[in-house]
């Protein structure tokens, strides 16, 4: 096993590296507006490239995760945050709050809906899913944030979370956003709402009617709703 962070991040680059694919490369990097560099790796080889490097090096040790991630996050390419994710979710159950300011600067680094998403919902989710404690501190910090990716991800962490949403906090989250004309905020909303509407339909209903949306956020709210009639 590779012990040294930037050693681990840098066996896996060279990884990506013996794949790159400058074919694919160009397409992937227009497709994100050209914002980033790619390897030119599709999902399902960069995932399964990350899969056996993980197999052949174990998991990162948790007092090691922070710089491994980061060293990924540094690298030009794509491909690299998306394997920084994947090991970060396997790690999950063993985040802990101390990691919070370190999730924190991912959302804000490189930040596209691309990491943002998979961070709030599959991350920053689950680790506040077992210290609900830090729940409020933190969104109530990131909700008022001029960061719209740091309020992005208040809006959409319980995404998942079903009969667990605590709706306080998501509806507190909505209103203090619904004036936002940024797209990717009231798409957030909507997308939040939509997704509830499958746990609890009359909530959903009940605060897109009471509360004031804009026309993006109240459609996409309503489309699951809509469609089962």
């Amino acid at each position: 096993m590779q012990n040294q962070p930037h050693t681990y991040a840098q066996g896996l680059l060279q990884t990506f590296a013996l794949h790159a694919n400058p074919q694919n490369a160009a397409p992937m990097s227009k497709y994100m507006r050209n914002l980033f560099e790619f390897y030119g790796i599709k999902t399902p080889q960069r995932t399964e490239l990350t899969r056996n490097y993980l197999k052949e090096n174990g998991l990162p040790p948790v007092q090691q995760l922070p710089d491994v991630t980061l060293a990924l996050w540094q690298a030009p390419q794509r491909e690299a945050q998306y394997a920084a994710m994947q090991i970060l979710e396997k790690m999950t159950k063993r985040l802990s709050p101390q990691h919070l300011p370190m999730l924190e600067q991912l959302v804000t680094d490189k930040s596209w809906w691309d990491t943002v998403d998979y961070l709030a919902a599959r991350i920053i989710g689950r680790l506040l899913l077992n210290y609900p404690d830090e729940n409020a501190t933190y969104t109530q910090k990131w909700i008022i944030s001029p960061n719209i990716w740091l309020q992005r991800t208040a809006i959409l962490f319980q995404l998942g979370y079903r009969q667990k949403t605590d709706t306080d906090l998501l509806l507190s989250c909505i209103t203090q956003c619904n004036q936002s004309k940024e797209f990717f905020i009231q798409k957030a909303i909507g997308w939040a709402l939509r997704e509830y509407s499958k746990t609890n339909p009359q909530w959903v209903l009940q605060t897109v009617a009471q509360t004031p949306l804009a026309p993006l956020s109240k459609r996409e709210a309503l489309k699951w709703l809509q469609r089962k009639g």
